[in-house]
């Protein structure tokens, strides 16, 4: 996990909201990286589980249950599946 995926994994979050559907674009402008970056680290976020497509087609991404166990320190990172 990096510094990356815990900004992605909170900016979908969006805490004391409700959660949010977003494209990769959306939330590079919300967050310090560039699309380059977040397009990969939601991939592995999808892989680990902790994000998912909300519409493939339209290339929205939302965070997991399990995303949000993360968050909540109820899962360590050392717990995720592995990156290929």
């Amino acid at each position: 996990m990096t510094r990356a995926d815990d900004a992605i994994l909170e900016f979908l979050l969006n805490e004391g909201n409700h959660s949010i559907v977003s494209t990769p674009a959306v939330i590079e402008a919300n967050i310090d990286y560039k699309i380059s970056h977040v397009r990969t680290r939601l991939r592995k976020l999808d892989s680990a589980g902790l994000v998912e497509y909300y519409d493939e087609d339209r290339g929205l991404y939302q965070i997991t249950d399990r995303g949000r166990a993360y968050l909540n320190g109820e899962l360590e990172a050392d717990e995720l599946e592995p990156e290929p």
